[in-house]
């Protein structure tokens, strides 16, 4: 066959998919619809193995050196291939029985449904792609976000969130209770006469995990300007990550456990004895803070913990901590390598921004002004799935596209965290 012969085929596969292009645009059968998709997968494979081929192959008039067998007579063999490629290509023709079948992996992935759900954010256009979908309470106006920028939020999600980054992520059923083993066998010694007394292991402490939703509104003006695929993905992943990552964060540390997780301050089962505060004396001292604070940690939980403060309380009464001769404290923050380590006591110190935990100087008496603990002990559940919603706001007379996630958060371990706040002048406990 010559290359004549195979760019003919190839302008009938193209014509075949530009046809299941336009039907895809006005069916309104998902059942046909997916057929399409997946007849237009096996069409795009064949067309790259055609232009492959026909790349490979001389042009018909182009005189064949050294006498070597003609590609017609070659079978348009190429390189390391044989005849396999164009075998699959033929299929499509009825020239050969191996069909190839190419399923998307995702189909929330596909270019198909990413166009259908910019349609949807933007116009409020429903496709079939999103009808398949939707969730079953609001089957005619949600929308599953792709894939593609689903997967884009939870990867900035983690790069960005440095509290978010090291929290437990769990996935289990909502309202279902998970048993915390609180008392633990004891071991006494015996004597002849007498034996030990039998103990009874019981978890009685549970922790059971509700649904709450956090949504973000985006403005459809903002998506309005969006003119490409690529564009409007970028701006729906970085609105949402700003919104979502702030309240995410925000939960985790001081969240009222009243229609959002129980963050970390608000707990009350933190033993009274881990609750300590420091006075403006005390927070520039390294005495007190060992006393009050590194020795209230449970030496189970001292492994893992680390700081969370705001700069303001590191850099002014950490790192600016000094001696009795105005000297920097040898080896509070600073290592065997170059420059200042964010460290306190030989604990890595997490820096996060004044919104959420106050700087000492901004905070009022009995304010939290750090937090001394293992972040694996506070877990999220949530499947990370999130929805798109819109309805139209008459009183601004503007669509609001608005993005949901169910999720709830608290403590699976109160006991390996310190809480510090600001005492009054030496009135330090």
């Amino acid at each position: 066959m010559n290359k004549k012969k195979l760019k003919a085929m190839l302008a009938k596969l193209e014509e075949k998919k530009e046809s299941l292009l336009k039907r895809s645009g006005t069916t309104g059968d998902i059942a046909e619809l997916r057929s399409i998709n997946t007849e237009m997968d096996e069409l795009n494979v064949q067309i790259a193995e055609m232009r492959g081929i026909i790349d490979a192959m001389p042009e018909d008039d182009e005189p064949v050196a050294g006498g070597a067998t003609p590609p017609e007579q070659r079978g348009a063999q190429v390189p390391g291939g044989g005849n396999a490629g164009m075998a699959q290509v033929l299929s499509s023709f009825g020239m050969n029985q191996n069909q190839r079948s190419a399923q998307p992996s995702d189909h929330f992935a596909t270019m198909e449904y990413r166009q259908a759900f910019m349609a949807f954010a933007v116009r409020g256009e429903i496709k079939p792609e999103l009808r398949a979908d939707a969730s079953t309470t609001t089957a005619d106006v949600s929308a599953v976000i792709p894939t593609t920028i689903l997967n884009e939020v939870i990867k900035k999600l983690e790069v960005r969130g440095r509290v978010w980054s090291r929290v437990r992520k769990l996935n289990i059923k909502g309202g279902v209770e998970v048993p915390l083993l609180s008392v633990k066998p004891v071991a006494t010694w015996i004597t002849e006469a007498k034996s030990s007394d039998r103990q009874k292991v019981q978890a009685k402490d549970k922790v059971s995990f509700s649904y709450f939703g956090l949504e973000c509104k985006v403005a459809v003006s903002l998506l309005a300007d969006t003119v490409t695929l690529e564009g409007f993905e970028t701006l729906v992943i970085d609105l949402i990550v700003e919104a979502m990552i702030k309240a995410l964060e925000a939960a985790v540390v001081s969240g009222s456990g009243s229609g959002a997780p129980l963050g970390i301050t608000n707990d009350s089962r933190v033993p009274a004895t881990q609750i300590v505060t420091l006075d403006q004396t005390e927070i520039l001292q390294y005495q007190p803070w060992k006393k009050k604070v590194f020795a209230k940690m449970p030496l189970a939980y001292k492994a893992g913990a680390v700081f969370f403060m705001a700069s303001g309380t590191f850099e002014t009464y950490v790192d600016g901590m000094v001696d009795d001769v105005g000297q920097p404290i040898g080896r509070v923050n600073y290592g065997i390598t170059n420059g200042i380590q964010e460290r306190f006591g030989g604990k890595e110190v997490i820096l996060v921004e004044d919104d959420l935990i106050q700087s000492y100087d901004m905070a009022a008496e009995g304010d939290v002004v750090a937090i001394f603990c293992d972040l694996t002990n506070y877990g999220v559940n949530s499947n990370m799935q999130l929805t798109m919603f819109r309805y139209f706001d008459h009183d601004t007379n503007e669509w609001v596209d608005k993005a949901i996630l169910i999720a709830d958060g608290k403590l699976l371990d109160p006991n390996g965290v310190v809480i510090i706040k600001k005492g009054a002048a030496g009135s330090g406990t």
